[in-house]
């Protein structure tokens, strides 16, 4: 089974910590261990893994995507958010994550990010649970 999860963002960029929504689907299946596929339905959004305890680590990952891929005068997608689809691409639409115990296996500090890049948007990001 396919579950979805329903974000807004409020901002152009932004990197919204989603790890408890999806530990709440991974406990409601009852799965011990397995694998969680996370999966983003937007070509100008993202999904990754990085560091949750300090939120400098967030706005250095923009800034930086942003002095990567700048808003710039040669982009020719007539939306203008061509931007947006580069960093998407750049960081990837989906992730594959262990589950040990019933929880995502992350390391101390890592948590998973839903990364919006044309926003602000309402976003929908799928997720597959498999496990034993």
């Amino acid at each position: 089974m396919i579950h979805y999860l329903t974000l807004k963002s409020r901002e152009r960029t932004e990197l919204i910590d989603i790890t408890a929504r999806v530990e709440d689907l991974i406990a409601a299946s009852s799965i011990g261990s397995g694998c969680c596929e996370i999966f983003v339905l937007h070509t100008t959004a993202a999904v990754t893994v990085n560091e949750g305890a300090d939120p400098a680590v967030k706005r250095d990952i923009s800034n930086c995507l942003d002095r990567l891929v700048p808003d710039a005068h040669y982009f020719t997608h007539a939306e203008g958010n061509s931007a947006a689809h580069v960093k998407a691409s750049m960081i990837g639409s989906s992730e594959r994550l262990l589950v040990d115990r019933g929880k995502l296996l992350l390391g101390t500090w890592q948590v998973l990010y839903f990364c919006e890049f044309d926003g602000p948007r309402e976003r929908r990001v799928a997720v597959k649970i498999c496990g034993e």
